[in-house]
C-alpha cells in the first residue's frame, strides 16, 4: 500500500482516535500547557506546515473535519501557501491557523526589517482568525534561523502564546514528523527536528519510517501518551501522478539537504 496518501493519514488519525487520544489545536495545548503536561490522559497535536499546494491543506482539513478533529495549520506568506480561500474554508471547518514565518530570510537577515514585515504579517493572518501562535519555517537553503529574530525581539509582544520549537517541553512530548518525506528524516532535516530528545527517542525504539510503522506502533501500544505529530500537507495525495512528483521531487531535496548539513557543520 502507497504510504502519503490521504487514505493513509486518515487511517493514521482512526487508529489515534482507536486508542483513546485526544486531539489539540497547538493554541488549545498553549493556553493550558502545564495541566496538559500533567494530565494522566493521552493527547496529540496535530502540526501542519502549509509551504505549498495550499489546496492539499484544505483536503486534510476536510478530512480531519470529517472525523471530529480539529488541528493547527500554519500558512506561509508565499504564493503556494498564502491562499485566502482555502484559509477561509479551513478556519470555517473549525481549525486553527497560525503565521508560518520566515521574516529573517525574507530580509536577509536585517532584523529590524524582519520584525517588520513579521509584524504586518501577523495583521494579515488575523482578518481570517485570531492568530495566537506561530512556527518557524525551516527555510532550508537560507543561511538564517528564523527564531534567531527572537534573540532581539519577543513574539508575546505580538499577544502570541507560542512557537512549537521554543514552547514545549520535549522532555514530556513525543515529536514525529513527516520532514523529508518519512518519518525518520531528522538526518536530512536541516531545521525540523528536536536534537536532544531525538537521541533519547532512538535509544527507546521509538524509530518510525512509514505511516504504517507508526500505525502499527500504536496498536502494540509503543507510542508515548503526550505526542506532536507534524505534517507538510502537499506530500499527502491520492494521485499517483502528484504522488510520484512528490516523490521524486523530496529524494532530490533529501540529497540537497544532506550537503548543506555537511557544508553548515
Amino acid at each position: 500500500m502507497r504510504d502519503f496518501t490521504l487514505l493513509s493519514y486518515e487511517r493514521l488519525i482512526c487508529k489515534l482516535k482507536e486508542q483513546g487520544y485526544k486531539f489539540l489545536t497547538f493554541e488549545e495545548f498553549c493556553l493550558e500547557k502545564e495541566s496538559f503536561l500533567h494530565s494522566p490522559e493521552k493527547w496529540v497535536i496535530l502540526r501542519h506546515d502549509v509551504d505549498q499546494k495550499a489546496y492539499n491543506s484544505l483536503k486534510v482539513a476536510k478530512i480531519e473535519s470529517a472525523l471530529g478533529v480539529k488541528s493547527t495549520y500554519f500558512f506561509r506568506v508565499t504564493k503556494g501557501s498564502n491562499c485566502p480561500d482555502v484559509i477561509r474554508a479551513i478556519v470555517n471547518l473549525g481549525h486553527e491557523i497560525g503565521y508560518h514565518y520566515e521574516d529573517m530570510a525574507i530580509a536577509k537577515g536585517d532584523v529590524k526589517v524582519a520584525i517588520k514585515h513579521f509584524a504586518e504579517k501577523i495583521e494579515y493572518f488575523r482578518l481570517f482568525y485570531p492568530v495566537r501562535t506561530i512556527c518557524m519555517h525551516g527555510a532550508p537553503t537560507s543561511q538564517w534561523d528564523g527564531k534567531w529574530l527572537w534573540q532581539t525581539y519577543d513574539y508575546h509582544d505580538y499577544n502570541l502564546l507560542g512557537e512549537p520549537y521554543l514552547d514545549v517541553d520535549y522532555s514530556k512530548v513525543f515529536y514525529l514528523t513527516d520532514t523529508g518525506r518519512c518519518w525518520d528524516g531528522y538526518k536530512v532535516s536541516v531545521r525540523d527536528k528536536i536534537p536532544t530528545y531525538q537521541d533519547l527517542w532512538i535509544q527507546q525504539g521509538l524509530i518510525y519510517h512509514s505511516t504504517h510503522d507508526i500505525i502499527q506502533g500504536l496498536g502494540n501500544n509503543e507510542l508515548p501518551a503526550k505526542i506532536m505529530i507534524t505534517t507538510h500537507p502537499q506530500r499527502w495525495t491520492n494521485n499517483l501522478m502528484e504522488w510520484g512528483y512528490e516523490l521524486l521531487a523530496q529524494n532530490t531535496k533529501n540529497v540537497i539537504k544532506k550537503c548543506l548539513i555537511r557544508f553548515r557543520k
